[in-house]
């Protein structure tokens, strides 16, 4: 089915107000940025349309278009039109085959289940704050590019174009979209919720999962009360035959009508799984991962770890790690090895590069290809022709098997520098089993990159005519051989 509007953002016009008129606010940078990564994985600028309180687009034009995202925040849900226009659109739906979710609700500000609009609570969210672990304090995002965003929102914002992206696919009538489902229909896994101090981990193994084809359970926010809560996590672990836990320092929500947090009860269904499923000979699995830094941990979560150490019927079916969460995500890997799904590229040569550029700039690499194969290097080289899915893929497997990254910056902007330097802070997350030994950014002169910005993500980054910048590779690669 075609549709005029790919995506439409409905939003609070406050949370869009700037103290500059030359300032984009934060729902126009939201949309700049979806926009690019949405461009990335399409392989086309998508249709994007902001939809404000008293925007007079109306329901036609809703009627047209394919996915709502909605930036929830305490202006939103106290805004009848912005309530209003989320109506609009599930009036729409009801009309429609129900085949995919097609609503997806953003974070701008923390809100609690009840605070939200009963049309969304069961949807999975995208939050686009700043959380503060250890003080709990909730801030928005002014650089877009520190350390923290690149952990938390730009995670999320990852996250959010794939599963559009996919969405997309899935309505988009093209012969990619029968592709799509045969990669997908693979595996479930159910990765269990986790305290707050580890939702960044469980983001970053979900994702390595559902690249590789897996389905991830939950696929909806867990209920707030016990019975619903148990009914729906049962309900999912039936599909499975593996199942994740991710335990830290916090012991988690209890849920209403419940003494146990919902991390411990998830466990606690799943340990129930493994032994039902002993008793009938079927396949289950559990892997659980407990850090190994519990300094901020309360007695109730050191006591609930210490009986899943220490209760027999706790431990059923499971394997219990209690290493560095890199350790435990190669042992992740390797089950799945085992059970046939996936495989590992083998990259232990230590001395593979990988060039990343664009296709505008094909030419100009040359005389970095060359001198990097005259030193000795395996040379990695992105795609261009070919599925849009496989092409992506292949980038991924190049940042699984890289040892070193040399990103290129010719006739492209400093955004498409700074996405491909998240990409290398994402590797983890692709299934790397190791660190990349070296990183750098080969830059004309005069390219205005923010040096500095750069370095903190220990990118080196090499500026100069092209001799001079041959010659500062050649100093960069023995410093890599050294």
């Amino acid at each position: 089915m075609a549709f005029e509007i790919d995506v439409v953002i409905a939003f609070a016009d406050r949370d869009n107000e700037t103290a500059s008129k030359n300032e984009l606010g934060w729902v126009s940078q939201f949309k700049k940025f979806l926009e690019l990564m949405l461009t990335q994985v399409l392989g086309e600028k998508p249709r994007i349309m902001l939809k404000g309180e008293f925007d007079s687009m109306v329901s036609p034009k809703m009627d047209n278009t394919a996915v709502l995202v909605s930036i929830l925040s305490k202006d939103f849900i106290q805004s009848g039109q912005c309530l209003d226009h989320v109506e609009t659109f599930y009036k729409v739906l009801e009309s429609a085959p129900k085949n995919r979710n097609r609503v997806f609700k953003v974070f701008k500000t923390p809100l609690n289940l009840q605070q939200q609009p009963p049309r969304l609570r069961d949807l999975l969210g995208y939050e686009m704050y700043q959380l503060d672990p250890d003080s709990g304090e909730i801030r928005e995002y002014t650089d877009y590019f520190s350390t923290e965003a690149e952990r938390q929102y730009w995670m999320k914002m990852v996250d959010l174009a794939y599963d559009i992206y996919e969405t997309l696919l899935f309505l988009r009538d093209t012969s990619s979209q029968s592709e799509v489902r045969s990669i997908y229909k693979r595996k479930t896994i159910y990765l269990a919720e986790t305290g707050h101090d580890l939702s960044v981990q469980r983001n970053i193994i979900k994702r390595e999962l559902q690249r590789h084809g897996y389905s991830v359970l939950p696929n909806q926010t867990l209920p707030g009360n016990a019975s619903e809560l148990e009914r729906l996590v049962r309900r999912d672990l039936e599909e499975c035959n593996l199942s994740i836990h991710l335990i830290g320092s916090a012991y988690g929500e209890i849920p209403e009508g419940a003494d146990r947090s919902v991390v411990d009860l998830q466990n606690k269904f799943a340990s129930e799984k493994s032994i039902k499923a002993k008793e009938n000979k079927q396949e289950f699995t559990r892997l659980i991962w407990i850090s190994p830094n519990m300094t901020h941990a309360s007695e109730r979560q050191k006591s609930f770890i210490d009986n899943i150490k220490r209760d027999v019927e706790a431990q059923e079916g499971a394997e219990i790690l209690q290493t560095p969460l890199e350790d435990f995500k190669n042992i992740m890997r390797e089950e799945l090895l085992e059970a046939g799904e996936k495989k590992i590229i083998d990259s232990n040569t230590g001395r593979t590069i990988y060039l990343i550029h664009d296709k505008i700039d094909l030419v100009a690499i040359k005389p970095i290809v060359d001198l990097l194969e005259k030193s000795g290097f395996k040379v990695l080289l992105p795609s261009f022709e070919g599925e849009l899915l496989a092409l992506r893929q292949q980038h991924i497997d190049n940042l699984r098997s890289l040892d070193a990254a040399i990103i290129y910056k010719g006739k492209v902007n400093e955004q498409w520098v700074r996405m491909k330097a998240l990409d290398l802070l994402k590797a983890p997350g692709f299934g790397r089993k190791k660190p990349i030994v070296a990183k750098a950014i080969v830059a004309n002169t005069g390219s205005n990159l923010n040096v500095e910005s750069f370095r903190s993500q220990n990118l080196r980054v090499i500026e100069g005519d092209e001799q001079r910048s041959i010659e500062s590779l050649k100093s960069f690669l023995q410093e890599f051989n050294a």
